[in-house]
């Protein structure tokens, strides 16, 4: 329970979840540590500084964002082995769950220093347990990468990975890119791939679209401009058992190599026909045949 002005926290460090979007999804034991920490370490200052001053908490805050994480984890760590008690918060959420956070906490464990877990709002939980997907099994991946080929590469390795067993896949997306990375899915499992797009979350214009992925992409392909943070979430079918039987999909080096052996042409012409009928350029093609190779190798 929240302890009163006169009663120190226990020197530490706290990681304190902070509102996702509703203001209202502070905890009264957050709003407690913030005001009598020492002081708290911010993703942006300017951003935390808002909370604060909605809530009447005057603790001194300092920067510590990606940019500064290392050298501002040895200030913070002479400090907590002083005896101090610093709250940690990233923007929103929970810290260092795609936020920085995770260097000091593991310095911190590594100087003996106690690391205080303060729970709440978090976007891929409330996205899932809200999404009507399995939730038995779920793998949290954050961020794809934002280059084409580094995302659709990763993403085959989590095809390959969820061959095994039905589970939830889940992503954080910005807006400028849930269509290529929707785009990718589709491409990677099909266009019967189950998906929920969950939007906003916590706030006035909170959203979930549920479908196919080809449903999906199509509605939000409709709008005239796509906004806010999207948390997305994947039904990962499992290989069944004639499929696991028989080996992996058609690969495109297999394509290739029927295409040059029915049609009697080249690899560069057989690149160019499969790049007409699946859609993709004939750079997207060969990119895709040279990391086959590669992952054979």
């Amino acid at each position: 329970m929240p302890g009163d002005d006169t009663t120190p926290l226990v020197p530490g460090l706290y990681l304190v979840a902070t509102p996702i979007g509703n203001l209202g999804d502070i905890t009264l034991r957050a709003l407690d540590v913030l005001k009598r920490a020492d002081r708290i370490a911010c993703e942006d200052t300017r951003q935390t500084q808002k909370l604060l001053n909605h809530f009447g908490i005057a603790t001194p805050t300092v920067s510590y964002h990606q940019h500064n994480e290392r050298q501002r984890a040895s200030e913070l760590i002479e400090a907590l082995k002083a005896g101090g008690r610093i709250a940690l918060v990233s923007d929103a959420g929970m810290p260092g769950i795609s936020d920085p956070g995770n260097w000091l906490v593991s310095e911190s464990i590594a100087a003996g220093i106690a690391v205080i877990p303060i729970p709440g709002a978090n976007a891929a939980l409330s996205a899932l347990v809200a999404s009507g997907l399995p939730a038995g099994e779920f793998h949290f991946v954050g961020f794809l990468p934002e280059k084409s080929g580094a995302r659709r590469t990763r993403l085959e390795e989590l095809a390959a990975e969820a061959r095994k067993a039905l589970r939830t896949l889940i992503f954080y997306e910005a807006p400028h890119r849930i269509l290529d990375t929707l785009a990718d899915l589709e491409s990677v499992w099909g266009t019967q791939l189950r998906v929920v797009a969950a939007r906003e979350l916590t706030k006035i214009h909170e959203e979930f679209l549920r479908g196919t992925v080809a449903d999906v992409r199509r509605m939000l392909a409709a709008r005239d401009r796509i906004r806010g943070e999207f948390t997305l979430l994947v039904e990962a079918p499992a290989q069944s058992s004639a499929e696991r039987i028989a080996g992996p999909r058609d690969t495109i080096a297999g394509r290739v190599a029927r295409l040059q052996a029915e049609a009697g042409i080249d690899e560069k012409e057989a690149l160019k026909k499969l790049a007409r009928e699946t859609g993709q350029s004939r750079s997207e093609v060969y990119r895709e045949l040279q990391r086959e190779r590669a992952r054979r190798h």
